[in-house]
């Protein structure tokens, strides 16, 4: 039997186990920049499943290795709609997707029909086609920082408005609106709330939003993802409205959010390795790679969007107990030194990346396709548009996320060689 097959045996013997009785860690742990905390490291090695206490909800247990996350993310036991009965572990007052109609909340095969809507929008053919637009909108947000002179602030400048205006042209929204739904988002992934009716209100606005793009579609339906959900909606019956608005939320936070940020992360982290940006530079066959090793090395958030066990389940040395809510600590999991040759260690050469960046199982990142995509595309424009790329911030001096979700900087100046 491998250790894969030993770990998800359901016990049945009366060993003790459970939360109940365990002294939880405060979770999530501290933030430096961009890297994990170094007791993540630590509990892969000395206590892989490790309870921990959330500043919300009840106490959840933690996975930090590659094999068991992929095992608690893939196995059917392991249960998104088991956690709409309870207090679920998460950083906010509101826990956003726990709702039984969104698709975040959804297991197969309720999971399973939503997603076929929406995945003919992003498999890897329709992705590429959207390749050379992707490309003239960054660069003509290249040619606008250059227009200006450096430095700039390339958070301002491309990282938010790239993403914002690639996702508008795909689901159909006015790019006038890009800087109301950047709004909205950010509410959506914020810690720092004042309260439970400041969050509600947030998520309020949203579907107020989505609402009118819908009203707008059903009266001059186009050529975009949003017409077809509507359709799907009302011509076909293969969603509820509530669906409709919960699926509209998931693809403007999930497709912009995260992709914004990384886009920041990636050329900050490269500028920190500059052995690596000076391969990428000499080989710029190397980007797909490159991105795919960035996602593994970056920490882009904490681990969210709890499990619960249907069943009692050994994990490890650990059973969890059938109610029980499982955080799988992908940060960690990207770091395993059983899976990973030197994972402390940025390699955009990499040849085996098994990463969990995009998640793994029915719930792998639907977008991960587009945001491979804009990811190479931002990168190598940047690169090539911005030669002599350099920080002119001292180190101390760069702000930070807080508050929230994601991590990244509040605002990156870089400057470059003008010609």
């Amino acid at each position: 039997m491998t250790e894969l097959e030993r770990t998800a045996v359901a016990d049945s013997t009366g060993v003790a186990g459970g939360l109940a009785g365990t002294t939880p860690r405060n979770y999530p742990f501290g933030r430096h920049r961009l890297d994990p905390d170094p007791l993540y490291a630590q509990l892969r090695r000395e206590q892989p499943v490790c309870p921990v206490q959330l500043p919300y909800g009840r106490p959840a247990w933690l996975v930090t290795t590659h094999e068991l996350s992929k095992l608690v993310l893939s196995d059917p036991r392991f249960s998104r709609a088991a956690t709409l009965e309870g207090d679920n572990p998460r950083e906010s007052p509101v826990d956003y997707v726990q709702f039984a109609e969104s698709i975040m909340s959804m297991d197969p095969p309720k999971h399973t029909r939503i997603r076929q809507l929406v995945g003919k929008a992003f498999t890897p053919r329709r992705v590429e086609a959207l390749r050379p637009r992707a490309w003239k909108i960054a660069d003509d947000l290249i040619d606008d920082m250059t227009a200006a002179g450096p430095p700039a602030d390339l958070v301002a400048s491309f990282s938010l408005a790239f993403p914002a205006i690639v996702l508008c042209e795909l689901l159909g929204i006015p790019e006038a609106d890009r800087y109301q739904f950047r709004r909205l988002t950010a509410g959506m992934v914020s810690t720092s709330t004042g309260s439970w009716e400041e969050q509600e209100q947030i998520l309020m606005n949203l579907f107020t939003y989505l609402d009118g793009l819908f009203a707008q579609r059903r009266l001059v339906p186009g050529d975009d993802l949003l017409t077809g959900l509507v359709q799907a909606r009302d011509d076909e019956d293969k969603l509820t409205e509530t669906e409709l608005l919960f699926l509209g939320m998931a693809l403007l936070v999930a497709g912009y959010e995260t992709t914004a940020n990384q886009i920041t992360n990636m050329v900050y982290t490269l500028l920190i390795h500059p052995r690596q940006l000076d391969l990428l530079r000499a080989r710029p066959e190397l980007m797909p790679q490159a991105v795919e090793e960035l996602q593994r090395y970056i920490v882009l958030g904490n681990a969210v969007n709890p499990r619960n066990a249907t069943v009692d389940i050994q994990l490890g040395d650990v059973l969890i107990r059938a109610g029980e809510p499982v955080l799988c600590g992908l940060t960690a999991a990207s770091r395993d030194e059983s899976v990973f040759d030197r994972p402390e260690e940025l390699d955009i050469t990499r040849q085996s990346n098994p990463h969990l960046g995009f998640g793994h199982g029915p719930h792998f990142c639907l977008g991960a396709h587009l945001a491979r995509m804009e990811l190479q595309v931002s990168l190598e424009a940047i690169l090539s548009g911005l030669p002599g790329l350099r920080i002119v911030a001292p180190e101390n001096e760069l702000a930070w996320l807080d508050g929230t979700l994601m991590r990244g900087l509040i605002a990156f100046p870089l400057s470059w060689d003008a010609p």
